[in-house]
């Protein structure tokens, strides 16, 4: 069985829980073979965390969640120093961030202090406990949700956090069929077990494999190109959407849309990457990078609507 008959073989397993949110579970496949955090934005019951959950499973590896609340604090998330009476000694008790999939659930309601200890095993994959630090194991990533809709409580992420994710996904509704078919399951009596596909050895051989995928200069050129509008509008004939754009993308934008279509072309059975490739993901890297001024907020303007602008003023190779 080749690399891309496993990427198909994990999504069918997947399939036997998961009904639809093929969006997701791509984002999620290429977070994992990219080591790129996830931002999933959508309402309650969208089926987040039991997608999380599948794959972990079906790639054989530890599975944490945490439930972001108001008075949450660092050492509940990275774990702490804790005295021991016995030995008269203090002993470390790690936190849930030492796993390989962390669920960050409703990210945006945990006030500054535990965004800062996350922001840290984020970027540097390692944690600080007192005068320790520990290194994560890889794979490590962190998957946050937050609720588009219940604001109360909630703090807004800081764009220096929001850019550490890779993509920002947002998560639809299912189709009436899908949903039918969702209810069904749900009703049933039926025990559905996942198996393991592949283990973490595979796994990192995969990503050995997305690195050889090739990409022609001048798609990495269009890249640059996409990333530079949304700083400087007007160099690219986008005077109309000059005004509506506060901060561009950062360079991190860059680096994650080189190595996202790469992992996207992979799991569409490729070992080149196309404009598609580019198409597919670009909305996904760019949404939560691209900072709307106040006057395209008081209009109602979507950053999505901004981004495919951009896509359609440029040329594509």
């Amino acid at each position: 069985m080749n690399s891309f008959e496993v990427i198909l073989k994990i999504k069918k397993e997947l399939s036997k829980k998961i009904i639809g949110q093929d969006e997701m579970i791509d984002a999620l496949l290429i977070g994992l073979l990219t080591n790129g955090h996830i931002l999933l934005e959508g309402v309650p019951g969208l089926a987040k965390t039991t997608t999380v959950n599948a794959l972990a499973k079906t790639i054989d590896l530890n599975f944490k969640r945490v439930q972001f609340t108001p008075d949450l604090l660092p050492s509940d998330i990275i774990g702490a120093q804790i005295y021991d009476m016995k030995t008269g000694e203090f002993k470390i008790k790690k936190g849930p961030v030492f796993t390989n999939l962390l669920l960050a659930d409703e990210i945006n309601r945990a006030p500054a202090k535990v965004q800062s200890a996350l922001l840290e095993v984020m970027q540097e994959r390692q944690v600080t406990i007192g005068d320790n630090s520990f290194s994560i194991d890889k794979p490590f990533l962190v998957l946050a949700t937050q609720n588009p809709i219940e604001q109360e409580g909630a703090y807004s992420l800081p764009e220096a956090q929001l850019d550490r994710f890779m993509f920002k996904i947002v998560v639809s509704y299912n189709t009436k069929e899908q949903e039918y078919e969702i209810a069904k399951m749900a009703s049933s009596k039926q025990q559905i077990d996942l198996n393991t596909i592949i283990n973490r050895n595979e796994l990192e051989k995969i990503k050995e494999e997305i690195f050889e995928v090739h990409i022609d200069k001048e798609i990495e050129e269009y890249i640059v190109d996409i990333i530079c509008a949304t700083r400087d509008p007007k160099n690219y004939g986008l005077e109309e959407i000059a005004s509506q754009i506060e901060f561009g993308a950062s360079p991190r934008a860059t680096i994650d849309m080189f190595k996202a279509v790469k992992a996207q072309a992979y799991i569409r059975g490729n070992d080149y990457v196309s404009p598609i490739d580019v198409a597919l993901i670009v909305k996904n890297v760019l949404r939560h990078r691209v900072i709307l001024s106040y006057e395209a907020q008081a209009q109602d303007i979507n950053v999505d609507d901004v981004i495919q602008k951009i896509i359609e003023n440029i040329d594509i190779p």
